[in-house]
C-alpha cells in the first residue's frame, strides 16, 4: 500500500501541505487552530479533536523536572498520533530566558540584560542551549523572541524588550537562528525553516507596536502615524522574517484605537502580504477574547471576537478553549458565512507548512539523550559569561581617580546586605518556573552570597544581614559592602505600576550602610528605576545587573576584578520620574545616565551609540 504523501518526507512541503487538507474535514482543520491550555483537554480530546497544539506553559506539574516534562509530552503527542490523521502537536511554551518553565534548567538573563551585551554571537549560543533543553521535555515550539522596541519603561514588560533601540532589537533577534537553525541560502522566502530536532518552532512578538503604548500602559494603545510604526516598532520584525522565524504573536495592544487582534491591515496585509510572510500569526493567551470586553469565552460574545480575530488573520487561537464548543462555534460562521472557508484553508496551511518544516511529524516524541544538557556546567558557563557581558557601571568612585571597583577578595571582612543578595527567585525574575516568578529557592543556581563566598579568599569573613543595623555596622570593620537591592519579579499585569523607586526603607539602609561602609549598590531590576541624588552621592560604586538568572557568579567575575565590564545601557535612565517617557533625539533629554553609557576599569569610557 503506498504511503500517502503527507506522510513521506520525501514529499516537498508545500505538495503534504496540500495533501493533508485535501483529506481533513472541517472539523479536523478548525481542530488544528486550535491551542488550548493542558488543563483543557484530556487524552480522548486530543485523538478525536485532531488538535493544533497544547499551550504546555506549566509542565506535568509545579516545579517539575524536565524528565517528568518529556513522559508528559509524550503521553498527550501519543494521545493526538492516535486520531484518525495522526497529525502530532506543537507544544508551546514561554521559553523566554532559557528553558524557564521547569525546575533546574539553565536560566539565562531577560533580554533587557541581554541587549545590554549588545553581543549577536553570544545571544546566539544561548538560542541554542535554549533549544536543546527544551526538546529533551518534549517542547518543540517556544513563545520567543520578543522583539519589542520599548519606547516607555513605565511598561512592566521592559524586561522582556532588549532595547529602546529597534537596531539593537533586531541584532539580537539573530536567536531565531539558533532557536530554528540556519537555513540553506536559497530557502524561499518569507517560509518557515527548523534545522533538526535540536531546534525549536520561534516566535517573534507581540505583532506590534508593544513596547510603545501611552504611558507605558500594558496591553494600551500605541498612538502613532504608521511611518514610525513601521521604522521603530515593525523594524525588528524584518530581521525576524529575514531568518524564517516560523511563527510570529499578536500583540495584546491596539494601534492608533484598534486592537492588534482584530487588525486586517497589519495582520494581513502588511505582515503576511507585504512582508511576505508564510508562517503562521497565533494569539496571545485568550487574545481573542479580550477583542470585547465581556470575556465570556463560550457565549455570543465570543462568537463575535472569534471573526474578528479570524478574519483579520489570526490563525491559531491560543488559550483557555471548550475545544467542543470553539470546533462547533467556528464551524457555524463559516456556514453563515461570517468567516471564509478559504480564510479557514489559509490558517490551517499555515500551521500544516510549520509543523512539516520542523519535522514533528518525523520526530514528535521527546529526545532522552538531550537529558544530561539540562542545566549542564557548559550551558551554566553560557549564562554566567552572559552575566558578566550584561553588567552596567554606572558609578565608580566618589573620586574618580579613587575607585572602589574591582573589590579586594582578599579583604579580612566584608558586608553583604539586601532584599537581592540571598534570593535565587528575585534573581531570576518572573518567567521562571512558575508566570509571575517568586522569592526563594525556585530552581537550582548561584545567589549573589553564594558567589561572593566562593569568590573571597579563605581568611576573608563575610557577614550577610539583609538589613544591617547601627549596631552591627558599628561592631565590625567591614572593607567595604555589597548591596543588592531592586524589584520583585512581576509579570505582565502583576505588578504593574508607574512609580519605579527604590522603597524608602531600603533606601535609608542603603544610606546608613553607605555613611559607614565604603558600598557598592548592585540593581537587580527589569528596568532603570529613580535614584534619589542624596543616595547616589552617598555610595560608592553602582551596577546595574538588571534580572541576571541563576548564575549569580557572572556578577562576583565583574566585580572582583576577574573580568571588565563591557555592557552599555539599552535604555536610557532617566533621573525623575515626570521625565518618562525619555527617548535619545527628544528635545528635553536630560536622562541621568545616557543610552549607550557604561564605564570599565580601562581609560577608556562608552558614553553613547549602539
Amino acid at each position: 500500500m503506498e504511503m500517502e504523501a503527507y506522510k513521506n518526507p520525501n514529499t516537498p512541503i508545500e505538495c503534504r501541505v496540500r495533501d493533508l487538507i485535501s483529506r481533513m474535514t472541517l472539523k479536523e482543520k478548525i481542530g488544528q487552530m486550535a491551542m488550548p491550555g493542558k488543563g483543557s483537554l484530556t487524552p480522548t480530546a486530543l485523538r478525536d479533536g485532531s488538535v493544533g497544539g497544547l499551550n504546555a506553559e506549566s509542565g506535568p506539574y509545579d516545579s517539575a523536572p524536565v524528565k517528568d516534562w518529556a513522559d508528559k509530552a509524550d503521553e498527550w503527542q501519543q494521545a493526538a498520533l492516535q486520531s484518525q490523521l495522526g497529525i502530532p502537536l506543537i507544544l508551546g511554551v514561554d521559553a523566554i530566558h532559557g528553558h524557564n518553565n521547569a525546575y533546574g534548567t539553565t536560566i539565562f538573563p531577560h533580554n533587557v540584560g541581554l541587549g545590554a551585551t549588545r553581543d549577536a554571537e553570544l545571544i546566539q549560543r544561548i538560542g541554542a542551549a535554549t533549544a536543546l533543553e527544551a526538546r529533551a521535555g518534549g517542547i518543540n515550539y517556544a513563545f520567543a523572541p520578543c522583539v519589542a522596541v520599548v519606547k516607555d519603561v513605565r511598561w512592566n514588560r521592559c524586561y522582556e524588550s532588549y532595547s529602546e533601540d529597534p537596531e539593537i532589537v533586531g541584532r539580537m533577534a539573530s536567536i531565531i537562528t539558533s532557536l530554528q537553525g540556519l537555513p540553506p541560502a536559497e530557502h524561499p522566502k518569507g517560509h518557515p525553516f527548523v534545522a533538526g530536532r535540536n531546534n525549536v518552532i520561534a516566535c517573534a512578538k507581540h505583532f506590534v507596536g508593544d513596547g510603545g503604548t501611552e504611558g507605558g500602559k500594558n496591553e494600551g494603545d500605541t498612538r502613532i502615524s504608521y511611518d514610525e510604526l513601521e521604522t521603530v516598532h515593525m523594524a525588528p520584525y524584518l530581521d525576524c522574517i529575514s531568518q524564517h522565524v516560523c511563527t510570529v504573536m499578536a500583540s495584546y495592544s491596539s494601534y492608533n484605537g484598534q486592537k492588534m487582534h482584530s487588525h486586517e491591515f497589519l495582520l494581513t496585509d502588511v505582515l503576511k502580504n507585504k512582508l511576505g510572510f508564510k508562517g503562521f500569526v497565533i494569539s496571545d493567551w485568550r487574545g481573542i477574547d479580550r477583542l470585547k470586553d465581556n470575556r465570556d469565552s463560550e457565549g455570543a460574545e465570543y462568537r463575535v471576537c472569534a471573526a474578528l480575530g479570524i478574519n483579520a488573520g489570526i490563525d491559531m487561537v491560543l488559550g483557555r478553549l471548550d475545544l467542543v464548543k470553539f470546533q462547533e462555534g467556528l464551524i457555524s460562521l463559516v456556514e453563515a458565512g461570517e468567516v471564509p472557508i478559504s480564510r479557514i484553508d489559509d490558517a490551517v496551511e499555515r500551521i500544516l507548512r510549520v509543523k512539516f518544516a520542523a519535522g514533528i511529524f518525523e520526530h514528535p516524541f521527546s529526545d532522552r539523550s538531550l537529558l544530561d544538557l539540562v542545566g549542564c556546567k557548559l550551558h551554566r558557563e553560557r549564562a554566567r559569561e552572559a552575566v558578566r557581558k550584561s553588567l552596567v557601571l554606572l558609578k565608580n568612585g566618589k573620586d574618580p581617580e579613587k575607585p572602589l571597583l574591582p573589590l579586594d577578595k582578599t579583604a579580612r571582612k566584608i558586608l553583604v546586605a539586601g532584599s537581592h543578595a540571598d534570593d535565587l527567585g528575585y534573581q531570576c525574575g518572573a518567567w521562571t518556573v512558575s508566570w509571575a516568578g517568586d522569592s526563594g529557592r525556585t530552581t537550582i543556581g548561584i545567589t549573589i552570597l553564594d558567589a561572593i563566598k566562593q569568590t573571597v579568599g579563605p581568611e576573608t569573613e563575610v557577614i550577610f544581614t539583609q538589613c544591617p543595623s547601627v549596631d552591627t555596622l558599628s561592631a565590625h570593620d567591614f572593607a567595604f559592602a555589597i548591596v543588592a537591592v531592586g524589584e520583585p519579579p512581576y509579570a505582565e499585569n502583576i505588578s504593574s505600576k508607574a512609580e519605579l523607586v527604590i522603597p524608602s526603607d531600603l533606601a535609608e539602609m542603603i544610606c546608613s550602610v553607605a555613611d559607614r561602609v565604603p558600598t557598592l549598590l548592585a540593581l537587580i531590576t527589569g528596568r532603570p528605576i529613580e535614584l534619589k541624588p542624596e543616595m547616589l552621592e552617598k555610595i560608592d560604586a553602582l551596577v546595574a545587573a538588571w534580572l541576571p538568572g541563576t548564575e549569580g557568579n557572572g556578577i562576583t567575575d565583574v566585580v572582583f576584578g576577574d573580568y571588565d565590564f563591557v555592557g552599555r545601557l539599552p535604555v536610557s535612565w532617566f533621573k525623575r520620574l515626570d521625565q518618562l517617557p525619555m527617548n535619545p533625539g527628544a528635545a528635553l533629554y536630560d536622562p541621568l545616565f545616557p543610552f549607550g553609557f557604561g564605564l570599565t576599569y580601562s581609560p577608556k569610557m562608552t558614553t553613547n551609540g549602539i
